[in-house]
């Protein structure tokens, strides 16, 4: 399937799916990232699900990695405009740490320090669909896939989908970055 193809066909499975069936997934996903064989990082990047799209809200797992670790810094990405483009980049975040909804529905937040990208050791990343490979399908902006490139080659990137992989996303490109694992609510995949 082509990006184009597998944005379209998951955006649909996720609106199919009903609020009882995405709080059984939910749950199940963090049983499954329990099971990850790593150490729990204290340097994370997130997100903020945007709830219209019934995005996976990684908010389940920060607050399980809070119990763990109470040391844990949360880094949530930033939209910047440059000269020639929007750029993402990385912004640590505090209890009182504002959150605005930006031009394209995603909260971001409005205070805190930047944070440079070889400093995070883990990212949540988020996803539409994903290969066997480990490529994954995002809203086709390639944010994500821009950042990765500058994080260092041990930050371990992990995504998380309510479906089960396609064998192979065709259009694979030079610009497109693998996640490490990716946890659905049957397995972990590792790549």
């Amino acid at each position: 399937m082509k990006k184009k193809d597998i944005r379209h066909y998951y955006k649909d499975k996720r609106r199919q799916l009903s609020a009882s069936q995405i709080n059984r997934l939910d749950d199940l996903l963090l049983i499954q990232f329990q099971k990850l064989p790593i150490t729990i990082p204290a340097v994370i990047m997130t997100y903020a699900a945007i709830e219209t799209q019934k995005e996976f809200n990684p908010q389940l797992i920060t607050d399980y990695w809070y119990f763990k670790n109470p040391e844990l810094q949360l880094i949530y990405p930033l939209l910047v405009n440059t000269n020639e483009n929007t750029e993402m980049i990385a912004v640590l975040t505090h209890e009182e740490t504002l959150f605005e909804t930006n031009n394209v529905g995603i909260d971001e937040p409005v205070n805190g320090n930047e944070i440079l990208s070889n400093e995070i050791e883990m990212i949540i990343v988020p996803l539409l669909g994903f290969d066997r490979k480990g490529y994954r399908v995002g809203y086709g902006k390639g944010y994500y896939d821009r950042f990765l490139k500058k994080c260092n080659n041990d930050c371990v990137k992990i995504g998380f989908s309510y479906f089960d992989p396609i064998d192979a996303i065709d259009d694979i490109n030079s610009f497109d970055i693998p996640l490490d694992f990716c946890i659905t609510h049957e397995k972990i995949y590792a790549f």
